[in-house]
């Protein structure tokens, strides 16, 4: 990754008609650390150039969002429900996971690889409800979420699912950040 100078944050904000006070708002910084930063005068924090590179490609329509990727229909699972159930749905699908959600908030998530790890402990693995199989580890985001965060998730999870006002609005796999991409 290159790292933008002082000279490119200064053009790039010029090209997009940005006064320094509106790209420090975006940014959330003060107009005088963005004058510091663009004359040289200071090296900022790696966190505080992200933010402010982030304010820049936002305003450039650079940014994808959570809320642009998603799949809005979220097939799911209750707790309650049997593997079996769980299955049939995948299979019927064509999914390996299966979010587990109650009354609109997700509570886990079960795939084929838990279904199957199940069935080493317990034979008939299909009568038990979603609940003791399921992996309660969820990654969620906002709407608003930028594709790297998604990224970043994906790196861990199989899935991860967008939550607004505490409910599920929508999942994210690899397969929806390729098919952007």
């Amino acid at each position: 990754m290159d790292l933008p100078t002082s000279q490119d944050l200064r053009e790039q904000r010029t090209e997009l008609e940005l006064t320094q006070s509106s790209l420090a708002k975006m940014a959330g910084v003060s107009q005088p650390l963005i004058a510091r930063i663009e004359g040289g005068d200071v090296d900022p924090r790696l966190s505080t150039l992200r933010r402010i590179v982030n304010a820049l490609d936002e305003a450039e329509g650079e940014v994808i969002r959570a809320d642009e990727v998603m799949n809005s229909v979220v097939v799911s699972i209750k707790p309650d429900d049997s593997v079996h159930q769980a299955r049939d749905v995948m299979l019927d699908e064509g999914f390996s996971q299966l979010p587990v959600i109650r009354d609109g908030r997700p509570v886990g998530i079960i795939s084929n690889s838990d279904i199957r790890h199940a069935q080493e402990r317990e034979a008939d693995v299909g009568s038990l409800p979603v609940a003791e199989v399921m992996r309660e580890a969820t990654t969620t985001v906002e709407p608003s979420a930028t594709l790297e965060e998604i990224d970043s998730a994906l790196d861990h999870h199989d899935a991860v699912l967008v939550v607004k006002n505490g409910n599920t609005v929508g999942i994210i796999t690899e397969a929806d950040v390729a098919a952007r991409v």
